[in-house]
């Protein structure tokens, strides 16, 4: 009887021995602790194309890239697998013709009872296929991007023309009628008229430049019911004449971080949004309160306390599939022509900026509500508002339009004007007027630009208030970005509203 288990033993190892010889989805080998193969079944030489007589007795790294084996690869994997226990890996491995396949690789030490390593069992799968499929896939996912993102463009282009030809045509008609006029009353119209049309290119090239990360902002503890009472007129003028705004702002409130000019573009997106929804009839509400939040209790907010903006309408609502990409730059849900996409996402953009936070609450048919969350701090003493009344400004920009407006603007406020074209001009003008106090100049001009400007002027006058200004802050500096921090910014397009508030923290 005790003869008869050692052949049952036997049998069943061949048995086993001619299954694991016999597969051929994988190629499964023993090697020796040295890394020569030792057994070669089917599917290895299906796989790499070598008979066994060819291979046996041969050092594995001959399947290895010639990259592979000059970086050590195949003495590594025999190194991890004896000291880890298992080494997997994906790679290129070569067949007998020279050609490649991508191989899913395993290998297992083999020990005896008393831990000493016998070789190692080494199971390999060509799966170049499925890597193919997937390369084919992330093919498909990029060219379906780059399908999306120029249809989006296309979008967005087609919006913005059609927005900026329609104001474009306001303000050239308007010229044309102020020329052929004597009617002081139609002056009066046609200026008006052109003045909301600036104002809303002025609007459409901000949320141009939040989306593209260009537009600085400026934060500053403000009163925010004043900004809006301030910014109301234009507020209610976005509205046809079927629509109301209504203002619910509660008095004695904290004044919070914003910059003033991205509010109020921030404020005109959503109410020209409510307008829209409602079909340009029914009431927008605008509400202002301070809120104390507890943790988590609006997502990314700290639990303290806040100012919050709402804007609400009784519109057509969104479903929830909308309120989820209702932030996405370009995703509109209006005709072509009536909306960029960009109105929702630079608000989200600013709130991002602020430390604040944006949140939509809507359904269809219902109306939408939505709210921004500015971090409150506490208010402030007022602003002498007669400041700078008789300082002397020296005011420079290299294009004489632009030039001969900011002249217009600083005299109408009581400056006592200079004015230059150019740094050097500029720089030999503050030495020979040392009674300037303040320099305002563009950013971007030939040659000496206005960061370097506004450096030189500083070490030579070391009093001097420094004002720079420009509608592309970020990208025109470049590595000058550092020292743009030294000095106080306006973005253009400015109106007088934001000068002087401006000038008014020199």
């Amino acid at each position: 009887m005790h003869s008869v288990q050692p052949n049952v033993d036997a049998i069943e190892a061949e048995r086993f021995r001619q299954f694991i010889m016999g597969v051929t989805d994988y190629a499964i080998y023993m090697l020796s602790p040295e890394g020569v193969v030792v057994t070669w079944n089917a599917g290895a030489q299906r796989f790499k194309g070598y008979p066994p007589e060819e291979i046996v007795g041969r050092h594995f790294s001959m399947f290895y890239t010639e990259e592979d084996r000059a970086a050590g690869r195949p003495a590594y994997a025999l190194e991890l697998a004896r000291t880890t226990g298992k080494f997997e890996d994906e790679g290129w491995r070569v067949r007998k013709d020279g050609s490649r396949f991508w191989a899913s690789v395993v290998i297992d030490p083999i020990v005896d009872p008393a831990g000493e390593l016998l070789g190692f069992a080494k199971i390999t799968r060509d799966i170049t296929e499925r890597r193919v499929a997937a390369e084919e896939l992330e093919r498909a996912r990029e060219a379906l991007f780059q399908s999306q993102k120029l249809e989006a463009i296309g979008k967005l282009t087609g919006g913005i023309a059609h927005d900026f030809n329609n104001l474009l045509n306001v303000i050239m008609n308007g010229l044309e009628l102020l020329r052929m006029s004597r009617d002081p009353a139609m002056h009066s119209k046609s200026i008006d008229t052109m003045s909301r049309a600036a104002q809303r290119g002025a609007s459409l090239t901000q949320q141009l430049l939040a989306f593209a990360r260009q537009q600085p902002l400026r934060q500053d503890p403000h009163d925010v019911a004043r900004v809006i009472r301030s910014f109301e007129s234009v507020l209610r003028r976005a509205l046809p004449d079927d629509m109301r705004l209504h203002l619910q702002l509660e008095n004695d409130l904290p004044q919070a971080m914003l910059d003033p000019t991205q509010f109020e573009s921030a404020l005109l997106n959503l109410v020209v949004n409510a307008r829209d929804a409602m079909d340009g009839r029914g009431e927008v509400l605008m509400d202002l309160s301070a809120v104390t939040l507890a943790e988590a209790q609006v997502e990314q907010l700290p639990a303290g306390r806040y100012v919050r903006v709402m804007v609400k309408d009784r519109g057509v609502g969104m479903a929830p599939e909308v309120i989820k990409r209702a932030v996405e730059p370009f995703f509109t849900t209006k005709e072509i022509g009536k909306g960029t996409g960009l109105g929702l996402s630079q608000v989200y953009g600013l709130m991002q900026q602020c430390q604040g936070a944006l949140t939509l609450e809507s359904q269809p048919g219902e109306g939408t509500s939505v709210s921004m969350y500015f971090p409150a701090v506490r208010r402030q003493g007022p602003i002498n508002d007669t400041k700078g009344a008789a300082e002397k400004v020296l005011l420079v920009d290299d294009q004489p339009e632009v030039l001969e407006t900011a002249i217009s603007l600083f005299t109408h406020l009581g400056y006592e004007v200079l004015s230059a074209d150019n740094g050097m001009q500029a720089l030999e003008t503050l030495r020979l007027n040392p009674g300037i106090s303040i320099l305002f100049s563009d950013v971007v001009m030939p040659g000496m630009s206005g960061v370097e400007l506004g450096r030189i002027a500083r070490e030579e006058v070391p009093d001097l208030k420094i004002v720079l200004a420009s509608g592309y802050v970020k990208a025109a500096l470049g590595d000058q970005m550092p020292d743009i921090g030294n000095f106080e910014l306006i973005a253009k397009p400015y109106r007088l509203s934001d000068l002087i508030r401006t000038l008014k923290v020199l």
